[in-house]
């Protein structure tokens, strides 16, 4: 089983998307992470299982 799953994310900042990955071995969780396009850091607050994602939220810290 893949624990790690690989996401597009959309940029509650500058509105791009870009892929990243979220570990689902960590169950439901909340982090900060920096856009990749404006390097702004955006809260994601993952929904998830083991080896898989319900629902990924961003928003501005």
């Amino acid at each position: 089983m893949q624990y790690l799953q690989q996401i597009d994310l959309s940029c509650p900042w500058c509105g791009e998307s870009f892929s990243t990955q979220i570990d689902t071995s960590q169950g439901p969780h909340e982090h900060i992470e920096d856009c990749f396009v404006c390097c702004r850091p955006m809260s994601v607050m993952v929904e998830c299982e083991l080896g898989e994602i319900f629902s990924v939220e961003t928003s501005r810290p």
